[in-house]
């Protein structure tokens, strides 16, 4: 029987959900009975519930430590909109904000409180924290903690004091991804004393990994294909590097696949447009580098796409996990190439700390190895993390089976030198084998009648605009599988809104009556807004401001692109013969030197001309000079 305050009425008061997760009931349970607790669960599994559900029953202060600003802010304005208490507290506020947050918390007024490690590490925070109603600490991403772990922080081994500082508030730590060895260590620097220890399996039913070694002509190919498989929900593209980001971009712009791009040289102004605009679903394609991703928490993800080999197995699978977290079929694409693994290579070579070259070295060697097998690939990760599965195929992977079609059919020789808008038109293939694919299908049949369409597109401009109007991503006003058991179940009262699911009293005091009103508006025959046509392809933009006589610097600045994706955009328009070669773009004696070179090792590799020229000639230039060279030699070869 619930009670007003039992785990279960708390669930759908706030979180709207008749049921909780497999292992959440129980992590809620240890954390309410005071026991130090270690949860290992994927990506998707509902992780920050665990600790956020408890913080509301206990009436104290929960302290959350995370390694990311943003992670904090976006899961503090999530339980906020929810009303539930919560705040962040970091460098990056006014010192008047600080003050506050920290005056707040000593008389209790939060039920979570957002600190990263390196300010727990301090003294003052130590000091005023003793002050505060704790009901425990929630230690998130606590495989950072590890040397062993595949993104081990410093800043975190300074937990191990936490214990000694607090001796008697229970510790409870978090994370998606760590090995048998990663979690002993989690144990042995928190000091977690006799703990509950909760494993969810690795093994994730509704994702189909599908791992394809390419090259430099076939993998921009298949990445349109695969681009275009997916009819719904959004997708994440991972790129190596800065200007991969940027060239990914404009390609995909100039094969009519709108996108936007993220990446560490950006301004942080750029980066949070672009990261709003996929979040509230404006653009379905996000290209971006690691830099991207940890703690973003979109459901809908029907895609994760890798460009190149990760550092490690549990980066893979942390990445690739951000697909399919509501729990529908979707794709972990990994598109390699031989030259990823010798950048690897090179990147553990630079490490000084011989033990930390060691575990690179040794990571390197697993995803290598992850890449290169004929083995099921879901096994191989459940097995990488110590679990054994009963089963040795799954039926959702490239190695037992579940090929995609677009990857099936041979890509051609040469990329086409001219490109032509596209729709993402077709549907989303799934495997046709055992378990999993009984699984995913099961996963993503709707419950009750099919939604209508049209509803769900004119529900989602709805969604689309209140985020904008309140400054939140859209999955925060309405996650996609409450949007479509709304479309379903099209609610006439407040009363009947509460069924569906994922709102609570809170949100459908928040947004019923708009909901409503949106619903009887659909009903008198109001639709959607039309999209908007498309703008010109980067390519056009970038000849247009050519021929309004800006140099390249100017059109770097003015596309927001760094010089080097210039560069690369105009080389590939002079090489295909669409744009002619201009002096201006290079000194005299900068091409000479660079055609020299050019003589010497040929036009093949780019890499071994730039070792013969000056530090003073740049990438840029040399990839203009050469893009000229080879449109030349190929008029020559055609007379």
């Amino acid at each position: 029987m619930q009670t007003p305050d039992s785990p279960s009425s708390v669930l759908q008061r706030y979180w709207g959900y008749d049921s909780f997760r497999p292992l959440q009931e129980k992590i809620i349970g240890s954390l309410l009975g005071g026991h130090d607790t270690c949860v290992v669960m994927p990506t998707g599994g509902g992780k920050s519930l665990c600790y956020q559900l408890p913080a509301v029953v206990l009436e104290k202060t929960t302290v959350v430590i995370s390694p990311l600003i943003a992670l904090m802010q976006d899961q503090a304005a999530q339980l906020k909109q929810m009303g539930i208490p919560a705040a962040v507290l970091n460098s990056s506020q006014a010192s008047s904000k600080q003050s506050e947050t920290v005056r707040e918390a000593k008389r209790g007024a939060y039920r979570l409180l957002y600190l990263s490690p390196e300010r727990l590490a301090r003294e003052d925070t130590v000091a005023w924290l003793r002050q505060v109603p704790i009901s425990f600490f929630a230690i998130d991403e606590a495989h950072c903690i590890s040397e062993w772990g595949h993104e081990f922080r410093p800043e975190y081994r300074q937990l191990s004091t936490l214990r000694d500082s607090f001796p008697n508030v229970t510790i409870a730590a978090f994370t998606a991804s760590a090995t048998r060895r990663v979690r002993h260590d989690i144990l042995e620097q928190l000091q977690l004393r006799t703990p509950h220890k909760y494993i969810a399996s690795f093994h994730r039913t509704n994702l189909r990994y599908v791992v394809h070694q390419t090259d430099s002509v076939s993998q921009p190919q298949l990445l349109i294909r695969a681009l275009r498989n997916y009819r719904d929900g959004s997708l994440l593209v991972y790129a190596p590097t800065l200007a991969r980001v940027e060239e990914t971009v404009d390609y995909l712009e100039g094969e009519g696949i709108p996108s936007v791009g993220y990446h560490g040289k950006m301004s942080a102004e750029d980066r949070r447009t672009n990261q709003e605009r996929w979040m509230s679903d404006e653009v379905r394609v996000l290209v971006g580098t690691i830099a991207f991703g940890l703690g973003i928490n979109k459901p809908s993800v029907r895609a994760v796409i890798h460009l190149s080999l990760p550092k490690s197995i549990e980066q893979y699978y942390q990445e690739a996990g951000r697909a399919g977290r509501d729990g529908r079929p979707a794709d972990c694409v990994l598109l390699w190439q031989l030259r990823d693994a010798g950048l690897l290579g090179y990147f553990n070579n630079q490490i000084s700390d011989p033990a930390e070259k060691q575990r690179a070295w040794t990571r390197y060697e697993e995803i290598r190895r992850f890449a290169e097998s004929t083995r099921c690939r879901h096994r191989e990760i459940c097995l990488h993390f110590g679990e054994t599965p009963k089963w040795e195929t799954c039926g959702a992977c490239d190695s037992c089976g579940a090929q995609p079609e677009w990857l099936v059919v041979p890509v051609s020789e040469k990329p086409r030198a001219r490109v032509r808008p596209a729709k993402l038109s077709q549907g989303l293939a799934r495997p046709t084998s055992p378990a999993t694919a009984r699984a995913t299908r099961q996963a993503s049949l709707p419950t009750g009648p099919a939604a209508d369409p049209e509803l769900v597109e004119f529900l989602r401009d709805w969604r689309r605009s209140t985020a904008k109007e309140q400054g939140v991503p859209a999955f925060m006003v309405m996650h996609d599988s409450s949007l479509e058991d709304l479309a379903r179940k099209r609610p006439a009262s407040l009363a009947e809104l509460q069924a569906v699911s994922g709102f609570g009293e809170r949100k459908v005091e928040a947004f019923g009556k708009a909901i409503l009103g949106t619903l009887e508006a659909f009903n008198s025959g109001a639709r959607a807004a039309p999209k908007a046509a498309p703008v010109a392809s980067p390519a056009e933009e970038t000849r247009s401001l050519l021929a309004e006589g800006c140099s390249l610097e100017q059109i770097a600045q003015r596309r927001g692109r760094m010089l080097a994706t210039i560069a690369g955009t105009i080389a590939v328009m002079v090489e295909s013969g669409d744009l002619e070669f201009r002096d201006a773009w290079v000194a005299p004696e900068k091409r000479a030197r660079i055609e020299d070179a050019c003589r010497k090792v040929g036009l093949q590799w780019l890499k071994p001309i730039m070792a013969e020229l000056p530090e003073e000639i740049t990438f840029p230039e040399l990839r203009l000079v050469v893009a000229k060279l080879r449109r030349e030699e190929a008029l020559s070869k055609a007379s």
